[in-house]
């Protein structure tokens, strides 16, 4: 039998992005459109030129789904090497990516089993599942179990942020002008997570020291961490990210924090200044119930 193969999205955040070739996972790259022009992320554009062309101009950065006939095409050149593709891209709620996977799988219907899942998140989150799918692809897994363990996993993986500017969050509709305006005016900072794969506001705080605060709460609720990324908008070590890793180093002592910067496809979404943390939460020995 054919391994499964393993197709996602250009807003999956790999940790170490070797994994990519070493799976032989297909990326597809979404499109950002930077004022009149779109660039393919990843491809023909990546995160220092997008930070810097988007912070260059006052309109706002969106985000794009690949074509139906990407999706087909890739689909297609798969099928010559196997009959069994898993296509696991960001949340429904953030993209039509995944409606456009969806409908590309009917130009194989009675060729090839593709299953088209919702991560139900983004970035380090859909990396995360991706990887693990991936793995289990490589052992022989078939595709029902793959999709099996990756719905499984869905539940352990959690991304919360604090941004600096709501003009994002307004033009994607979590935030109303009114709203937005208020916030500006009265310095506020918005906590976002990702819940049933919608980006949602927390709760908001004034200062930068009460959002790092925030954050360490957030993760300090957990009683197991398999792994925990900060994610920043900037392209060296912010005051914020160095304080929040040492405050986490704290509390969990002995682990380790990689930071990334975020890619242009969650800045689309959460705006140009922003840090957070995605958990992969840890699984519980049964002895310990």
């Amino acid at each position: 039998m054919a391994k499964v193969r393993i197709v996602t999205d250009s807003s999956a955040h790999f940790l170490d992005p070797a994994v990519i070739d070493h799976y032989q996972i297909e990326v597809v790259p979404l499109t950002i459109q930077i004022g009149n022009r779109t660039y393919r992320e990843g491809v023909d554009l990546d995160v220092d030129t997008f930070f810097r062309l988007a912070g260059a101009t006052d309109t706002i950065a969106t985000l794009q789904p690949p074509s139906v006939e990407d999706f087909a095409a890739l689909y297609a050149r798969l099928n010559r090497e196997t009959d069994q593709i898993l296509s696991l891209h960001l949340s429904r709620q953030m993209s039509k990516t995944w409606d456009c996977a969806r409908a590309a799988t009917k130009t194989l219907l009675g060729r090839c089993e593709i299953a088209v899942v919702d991560s139900m998140t983004t970035s380090v989150g859909l990396a995360v599942l991706v990887e693990a799918a991936a793995r289990l692809a490589d052992e022989g897994a078939s595709l029902d179990e793959v999709v099996r363990a990756v719905r499984a996993e869905l539940p352990r993986v959690y991304t919360v942020f604090y941004v600096d500017s709501l003009d994002y969050l307004r033009h994607n509709g979590l935030l109303s002008q009114a709203q937005s305006i208020l916030g500006s005016m009265l310095s506020i900072k918005p906590f976002l997570t990702i819940e049933e794969g919608e980006l949602i506001p927390m709760e908001k705080v004034r200062t930068q020291a009460q959002a790092v605060d925030k954050l360490v709460e957030f993760v300090a609720e957990f009683s197991s961490v398999e792994q925990l990324v900060i994610l920043e908008s900037a392209l060296h070590l912010s005051d914020d990210a160095r304080a929040l890793r040492e405050q986490l180093a704290a509390e969990f002592p002995g682990q380790h924090f990689p930071l990334l910067v975020y890619r242009p496809s969650l800045a689309t979404m959460i705006g140009l200044h922003g840090v957070g943390v995605v958990v992969l939460e840890g699984i519980e020995d049964e002895e310990d119930f």
